[in-house]
């Protein structure tokens, strides 16, 4: 139905979308059902329909079964964090950190923790890979960094990104996103990139990140533009710069849109089933890939 000319809605659209009463900073298409304040991914808690502020959640838990019914929950389902909203992340962040501050220290770390196939190394004069049982290196190749650049935007993109979805989707599900999606890139570059290729950081797993962004904020009716553009620019450096493993990108990218898209559109009353069955379908695409690609090179 057309809005008559003048009227609040033109009005808010012609402003701008409105902000979180919480947090000025943070603009939101989001209201409260019960009160129509405007919340943040933050803020707002899962109701039996639409989402509600905190306040008017505490006001409703008094007792029975509305006590019951107003347990704060995020978007996808988990309790709103009470503490830090972006402990995970810092926790993720530190260990980057640390690693490449060891590879600083021993740079014979490159060799033992990177993700290759099947290769010669004469500086360890034996065969490495994953093909050769080292399976380690799909996880400790996501958290491994040589250069400053490197490991700069990679951590940039973590914290710009990795606070909103712990905040969106509690820190169990935001950790399952993270180690999947970086999981997700390793084998697909396992799969494809030459067995001698050596690859490394946490590119697919920030990919995620940005995939599960896109999906988040598609069902928060978020304006889309800005990530998209943001995307956009990630693919054109992913496929016109060498020496970038494009597959971690790839493979990060569509499964954490995958599971982010399993998590914040599961209907509530099968939320926990859909969401465990969405990310043991990715698992399971995961390691079946990396099984058929090991059997290929043995």
């Amino acid at each position: 139905m057309d809005q008559a000319p003048g009227s609040p809605d033109q009005h808010q659209a012609a402003q701008g979308l409105p902000s979180c009463y919480r947090h000025p900073d943070r603009e939101t298409g989001i209201r409260c059902t019960r009160c129509e304040r405007p919340i943040c991914p933050e803020c707002m808690v899962s109701a039996s329909v639409g989402f509600q502020c905190p306040e008017c959640v505490r006001s409703g838990s008094g007792t029975g079964h509305t006590a019951t019914a107003s347990r704060p929950r995020t978007i996808a389902g988990s309790a709103v964090i009470s503490g830090d909203p972006r402990l995970v992340t810092k926790i993720l962040l530190g260990i980057n950190l640390a690693v490449f501050l060891a590879v600083l220290v021993d740079k014979t770390l490159v060799l033992r923790l990177d993700l290759v196939g099947a290769a010669f190394s004469p500086q360890l004069n034996q065969v490495v890979g994953v093909a050769d049982g080292e399976w380690y290196r799909l996880v400790t190749s996501m958290f491994l960094h040589q250069e400053i650049w490197h490991i700069a935007f990679n951590m940039l993109g973590l914290w710009w990104l990795g606070g909103p979805l712990e905040a969106a989707l509690g820190r169990v599900r935001f950790l399952a996103l993270y180690m999947l999606s970086g999981l997700a890139g390793s084998a697909l570059t396992y799969l494809l990139a030459a067995p001698n290729q050596g690859a490394l950081g946490a590119s697919g797993a920030i990919f995620g990140l940005l995939g599960a962004t896109i999906v988040l904020m598609r069902r928060m009716n978020y304006d889309l533009r800005p990530v998209i553009a943001l995307l956009a620019l990630n693919l054109l450096f992913t496929f016109t710069w060498s020496g970038i493993a494009w597959e971690a990108h790839i493979g990060g990218l569509v499964a954490g849109g995958a599971i982010a898209f399993g998590m914040v559109h599961a209907p509530a009353r099968r939320r926990s089933l859909v969401q465990f069955g969405t990310c043991a379908l990715v698992l399971v695409a995961i390691i079946v890939t990396v099984v058929l690609r090991t059997q290929s090179l043995t």
